[in-house]
């Protein structure tokens, strides 16, 4: 009768000898999450030049900006094979060049068609970021240290988009506020899109400086170059033979899960799935990427200057990262539905809000000052209660909430129907807010109150419980 035991961990609960390296190792990869969250969001700065410069109505608009998400989705879903294939580096590597060749085309275009292929380039490489960076940090990072490296790549998104809004309206200024003023010989809006040309190059050359996964060398037979990895990043004192064989006995004993696994149940998937789709759908539904995609659009259409909508869109940036920063204390703390309900009824407040603003009839072509002001906060409150919820706490779910049989193919449904909801939303809000912006934002309250009794009714608290538990 043979052993099945898994074999004794080899992995020191104690601090790595070379603890800062394995930092720098981590924060390479998430640098992958911050062009993931530069580029979706830098796209903020140039919608109006856009619409402008080829002379293009909201819907035509909207399928330029939301195509990318096309590329998203499918890099998504081939990033895992590519990287099982060719190794993570290789991986990282092919999205940074994807990265740049989408940023150079993108500043250059020759017509409306080429720079809607240039963001489906790009958006590609965001969905293999959105897939290698936590992976390769979950195999690289020390057991001790997993949670708090694994929290690299939530952070970086949202720096990443921090910093697009503030490079954009660094731009802004120096164009003299106009988005198709002219910049180092080209429209402020392409040099905004083409400055992710800097960020892009960084990351490709920190692929280089960072050692392939572990698992990756194991899977491919090099054991020896995975002993000198393990040793780099856990230090000198582990048995490096008995992580060897744990990593080894680990991928023997992982079930491949199939889109066959998650059927049954009453309407097609099993009942757990359709709760992951659920808070997927969810998530983007309340309108979170307007904020993102769309803001300057937004607040110029209710009369603020350009200037300053570009301003209001990096101070939401700013309020995106407190929030994050907030969900990351609290998620062990208070636990994942705890903060998601706290998140819905203050999403609620701020999207009612903003509805009730945008509401009122333009004067001068602008919203009077009190309306003004309540829709500005309130658009802060909601971005705010967003971050430190559903931001995070959804992929909290969604990486605990699987039985461990059908995780990997329950979480693949779960991110394309959210990928899929992104596109709905970002397609659709233009055309929305040309006919009422005000209706538009009660769609978006009306979705922020029906996640209330979804979560009450259909998701079980995951916080405290092992991930063999979940059945």
């Amino acid at each position: 009768m043979t052993d099945t035991a898994p074999p004794k961990s080899g992995a020191r609960e104690a601090h790595p000898e070379h603890l800062g390296h394995v930092i720098f190792i981590a924060a390479a990869a998430a640098m992958g999450g911050f062009l993931f969250g530069y580029d979706s969001s830098v796209i903020n700065g140039a919608v109006e030049a856009i619409r402008d410069r080829y002379d293009i109505g909201s819907a035509a608009l909207a399928q330029v900006i939301a195509i990318a998400l096309i590329g998203c989705a499918i890099g998504a879903a081939t990033a895992g094979r590519i990287a099982d294939r060719i190794g993570r580096i290789r991986c990282m590597q092919i999205a940074a060049v994807l990265f740049t060749i989408s940023a150079v085309g993108s500043a250059l275009p020759f017509a409306l068609w080429d720079l809607a292929f240039w963001r489906i380039i790009g958006g590609f490489a965001i969905g293999m970021a959105s897939v290698i960076g936590p992976a390769y940090i979950a195999e690289v990072a020390p057991p001790a240290y997993r949670g708090r490296l694994g929290s690299f790549q939530q952070a970086a998104i949202v720096v990443g988009i921090a910093i697009s809004q503030l490079v954009n309206w660094g731009l802004l200024n120096a164009a003299g506020g106009d988005q198709r003023g002219e910049l180092m010989g080209l429209e402020a809006w392409q040099v905004m899109l083409g400055v992710m040309v800097v960020p892009a190059i960084l990351y490709g050359m920190l692929s280089f400086a960072i050692p392939e996964s572990p698992r990756y060398l194991i899977s491919a037979g090099k054991d020896e170059k995975a002993r000198k990895v393990l040793e780099e990043v856990e230090g000198k004192g582990v048995d490096l033979d008995a992580r060897v064989a744990e990593i080894e006995h680990a991928m023997k004993s992982e079930h491949k899960s199939t889109f066959k696994d998650l059927l049954g149940g009453s309407f097609f998937f099993k009942p757990i799935v359709w709760v992951g789709i659920g808070l997927s759908v969810f998530q983007q539904f309340v309108g979170i990427n307007v904020a993102f995609y769309y803001s300057s659009t937004l607040w110029q259409s209710v009369g603020v200057d350009p200037t300053d909508s570009f301003f209001y869109s990096f101070t939401t940036s700013i309020i995106n990262i407190v929030g994050t920063v907030i969900a990351m204390i609290f998620v062990d703390r208070i636990g994942r539905k705890p903060l998601a309900l706290i998140g819905s009824v203050g999403m609620v407040v701020g999207l009612a809000l903003e509805a009730w603003a945008f509401s009122f009839d333009l004067v001068d072509g602008k919203l009077p000052s009190t309306q003004g002001w309540v829709a500005l906060i309130a658009a802060h409150v909601f971005v705010l209660f967003f971050a430190l919820s559903w931001g995070v706490v959804v992929w909290v779910f969604l990486g605990e909430m699987f039985p461990n049989k059908i995780r990997a193919a329950a979480l693949g449904v779960a991110a394309s129907a959210q990928w899929i909801a992104n596109w709905a939303i970002t397609a659709s809000f233009p055309s929305l807010a040309d006919w009422n912006l005000s209706a538009t934002y009660v769609i978006y309250t009306v979705f922020a109150a029906l996640s209330i009794p979804f979560v009450l009714k259909f998701v079980k608290e995951t916080k405290g419980k092992a991930l063999e538990e979940m059945g």
